[in-house]
């Protein structure tokens, strides 16, 4: 069979690209290829389950636009489909003085976004909203939520197969070429090849990798950062009410390090940030040597390095030290003890890291002959993905003529 669109990646970009153009056009024959066992088994199975508010990016950026429409999207597809979700809210707290100029900053960017609801908080409020808390100031972020992304992977997956019933998700076949030369495109796999008109990738981790298979030519690397997260006991579970954020280092390309209430119950701490020698590592001491050699041999990397030099080690530190972890995060908590944290997961989330070191780069898709590439799609990706998804089958309607 030749199929009209291969989408290449089954985290949740894929997936709901393939939900949404399916939807959009319920004639067409799409196969969705994943190197995996299941869905959703890296990035999207592995990071802190949270609707994003869209309160961070920088209004009219790709970033801010999808992740709001996606938000709005995704809480509706919840609801009607029977995903765990809740939108519990958030709260960014300063702990300090030198933080309030950010924080107001952050507000004033949420004002921009439009996120509903937003407010700030002083000392007392921060009190009587979360009463373990010690800070001089805050913001509540009432329509940030939880949700089941894995569920609601599965969930697009399931339904697009619904529309067209030659339409076909293939599990277990890793990408070893690309063959987009002539009018039909080849993809082949350990397991088998696909004919396709044309192709999609969302590869998360191995999206440079798969790009220059396509013949892109990319200048920039992906490099991993696996991020730890601690859980909390349950005698330390009462601390925690809402989602619980710090006013991040603007010096610091990472949100840093925070508390999240998951659907299952639990609560999570973390994650901090650290280099990984494996993409798709998520033990402190797995290791790939291609990867490893792939991140190292990169100006881009070197460059990130030196400008976080100091918070780079301390994340290391933190990495393998439980009572420096705590330290952090008693700076909001700080009746927080050992007892209340325990080891929790880890996840690794991918950056297209630029020559010079910046990792703040916007969401970023583009067009290769019969190809469509997501290249970057860091945080907060999961929560835009039914967005992502719909700009992908618009692109895809006037790209390839649907």
């Amino acid at each position: 069979m030749t199929y009209d669109i291969a989408i290449i990646g089954g985290g949740i970009v894929g997936a709901a690209t393939f939900y949404k153009v399916q939807k959009e056009n319920p004639n067409l024959k799409i196969v969705l290829i994943e190197k995996e066992a299941q869905l959703a088994d890296h990035q999207t199975g592995h990071n802190s389950g949270v609707i994003h508010s869209g309160l961070y990016y920088t209004p009219g950026s790709l970033k801010a636009k999808n992740c709001i429409q996606g938000r709005h999207e995704l809480v509706a597809f919840a609801k009607e489909h029977g995903i765990d979700h809740n939108v519990c809210g958030k709260i960014v707290v300063a702990t300090e003085e030198a933080e309030l100029p950010f924080m107001d900053k952050i507000f004033e960017t949420g004002l921009e976004n439009k996120i509903e609801g937003i407010k700030k908080l002083t000392g007392e409020e921060l009190k009587e909203v979360e009463p373990h808390v010690e800070g001089i100031g805050g913001i509540l972020v009432p329509c940030t939520g939880i949700i089941d992304f894995r569920g609601a992977t599965e969930k697009m997956v399931e339904l697009a197969l619904e529309i067209q019933s030659e339409s076909r998700l293939c599990l277990n076949h890793e990408v070893t070429d690309v063959d987009s030369s002539a009018e039909i495109a080849v993809v082949t796999t350990h397991q088998e090849s696909f004919n396709a008109r044309y192709l999609v990738f969302c590869a998360g981790l191995q999206a440079d990798r798969l790009a220059k298979k396509d013949g892109v030519q990319l200048k920039e690397k992906v490099v991993g950062f696996r991020g730890d997260y601690y859980e909390l006991t349950e005698q330390g579970k009462h601390k925690v009410k809402h989602l619980i954020y710090p006013v991040p280092n603007p010096d610091f390309p990472f949100l840093g390090v925070h508390f999240t209430r998951m659907t299952n119950g639990e609560i999570e701490c973390g994650p901090n940030a650290v280099f990984t020698f494996k993409r798709e590592g998520y033990g402190k001491t797995d290791f790939s040597f291609r990867d490893t050699w792939d991140a190292l041999t990169y100006n881009g990397t070197w460059k990130l390095f030196f400008k976080n030099m100091r918070f780079g080690i301390n994340e290391y530190r933190r990495a393998f030290s439980k009572k420096l972890f705590l330290k952090t995060l008693q700076r909001m908590i700080p009746s927080l003890t050992m007892e209340d944290i325990k080891p929790g997961r880890a996840g690794v989330r991918a950056l297209l890291l630029r020559q010079d070191g910046d990792t703040r780069d916007d969401f970023r898709i583009e067009y290769h002959g019969k190809s469509i590439h997501v290249l970057n799609a860091p945080s907060p990706a999961a929560t835009a993905s039914l967005a992502i998804g719909g700009y992908i089958a618009e692109k895809a309607n006037e790209q390839f003529d649907l």
